[in-house]
């Protein structure tokens, strides 16, 4: 047993050379992708294919811009994901502060049906979603885009968990002051979960920033297409053209790859935070 304890320098050794090879097995797609999109039409299809850089093409970026208007996607994608992640940090704000802190009669069963939510295929509420939306004209529209993933189970489970870390006593106490419920929550609380808030809002984000299928539903015209939509434009004008597709794709993938690195610490903090009392 002590010859796997972690202190050991054999077990050290063989755990780096594992986290490496994991760390490039997730990297290498990226690294070709961004290789590829600098390539020329001759070197692309040489054989065996190029592991290493041996040219910049830099055209492939400005005709990637011509065949679509990457950047009106970019900004429909972003207008969509952060109109969702607001809304979802106020909802799950305040459904989380409901199940943490206010006391009625069936809580942890309301609680526990919100969460049985999250089992639920999206695939599955996917027509009736459209068929509301169509139904009130919002086809179309960012409204549409956003509407239907306002509220997040996960969200509040996430934010449920940090609040309920927080002792009880800071709540009582703020009540024996005087002060309100949305004082509380919004002077005390949210401040304190910035952490959680943090990740809740990168990972509706990211996760709101790669939808595929809804807004491929909901949108017709290509000015409300999404980056997820408009970047399959390349493929279909330019065929086995894979230098144009890979900087299209690399374009759009720059502002995902900035909001991760930048809140990366702040996702990790909040995914832990709160993690051992629930």
């Amino acid at each position: 047993m002590k010859f796997l304890h972690f202190k050991n320098p054999i077990v050290k050794v063989l755990l780096y050379l594992l986290l490496i090879a994991g760390a490039v097995v997730m990297i290498f797609p990226l690294y070709t992708g961004v290789l590829t999109s600098f390539l020329g039409p001759e070197t692309i299809s040489s054989y065996p294919p190029k592991l290493f850089p041996v040219e910049f093409r830099w055209q492939n970026y400005i005709d990637a811009s011509r065949q679509a208007p990457l950047l009106r996607f970019i900004l429909n994608s972003f207008i969509q994901s952060g109109g969702v992640m607001i809304m979802q940090l106020i909802t799950a704000s305040l459904a989380a502060f409901a199940f943490a802190f206010l006391p009625f009669k069936g809580k942890n069963i309301a609680f526990l049906v919100f969460l049985s939510t999250m089992m639920i295929p999206w695939e599955s509420t996917i027509i009736p979603n459209y068929l509301f939306i169509q139904k009130i004209g919002w086809t179309d529209t960012y409204q549409g885009l956003i509407s239907p993933f306002m509220a997040t189970a996960f969200g509040t489970f996430l934010l449920r968990q940090f609040f309920m870390s927080i002792p009880k006593d800071l709540y009582d106490a703020a009540k024996m002051d005087g002060c309100s419920n949305v004082r509380f929550l919004t002077s005390i609380l949210l401040p304190l979960a910035r952490p959680a808030l943090g990740t809740l809002a990168v990972y509706s984000f990211l996760q709101t920033y790669n939808q595929y299928l809804w807004p491929l539903l909901i949108t017709n015209s290509t000015n409300m297409r999404t980056v997820q939509i408009g970047i399959t434009m390349l493929q279909v004008f330019e065929r086995e053209q894979w230098q144009i597709v890979m900087a299209g794709v690399v374009t759009i993938m720059i502002p995902t790859l900035f909001l991760f690195f930048a809140a990366n610490r702040q996702l990790i903090r909040g995914l832990t935070a709160g993690a051992i009392k629930g």
